[in-house]
């Protein structure tokens, strides 16, 4: 198996990909898949299926192709959704209770274990069945309950702020929703960032291009 930090990043983010789609064949009762029809099923080469698992050592057998089962449990191993890591949630809006209310996160290893606003309408009440508590008592929350992971739901400038908090109670994961730029104040963080008007803004490129490209061949 390659060394981890030898492995591309989109080796990587094409795992999730490849775990949700095994995860509904398995589902329809496919028990074993060729690289070929994985590859037709997800874009891309059989080159570049059996490549990215080389990259962990392997997982099919010639002549056989790959066991749905077991690709998906290897899959599963790799990602590390069998360790369930500790999260708080900061920001309970409209964001916040989206995130908390239609994420599946204990199979994806996270026990959301606090969540945390400002807002005094919305502290003592229950979100996912967790009590949301003020932001004032966030470092006697962490002190006692150790959080591994943040869930960012804030504006950039009270991310900031509550980040500061969170890093002197050694939180060094975070899922980050927030326009604040963590990597650049905390150089050992781990952060995910999701910026959904990036991602509006590709799709506003492709509908562009794709109009485009119809218009010349017409």
């Amino acid at each position: 198996m390659a060394k981890r930090d030898k492995i591309s990043m989109s080796v990587i983010r094409r795992l999730p990909r490849y775990y949700r789609f095994l995860s509904e064949i398995q589902s329809d009762g496919v028990m074993r898949i060729s690289s070929k029809e994985l590859a037709e099923k997800m874009r891309l080469t059989a080159s570049q299926v059996r490549q990215d698992f080389n990259c962990f050592g392997g997982f099919g057998q010639q002549g056989y192709g790959y066991s749905v089962e077991q690709l998906r449990s290897e899959i599963e191993s790799i990602l590390g959704l069998h360790e369930q890591k500790r999260a708080i949630l900061l920001g309970a809006g409209n964001l916040g209770r989206a995130v908390a209310s239609h994420m599946a996160f204990e199979p994806k290893g996270i026990s959301l274990i606090g969540i945390f606003d400002r807002n005094e309408e919305l502290i003592g009440t229950t979100l996912r069945n967790v009590k949301i508590d003020s932001t004032d008592e966030l470092e006697q929350f962490c002190a006692k309950y150790r959080p591994n992971l943040a869930v960012l739901c804030v504006p950039k400038d009270a991310a900031r702020q509550l980040c500061k908090r969170l890093y002197a109670f050694d939180v060094r994961y975070y899922w980050n929703f927030s326009h604040y730029d963590l990597a650049a104040d905390y150089s050992d963080v781990v952060v995910e960032n999701v910026h959904m008007s990036d991602s509006l803004m590709t799709l506003c490129y492709r509908i562009s291009d794709d109009i485009e490209a119809r218009s010349k061949s017409e």
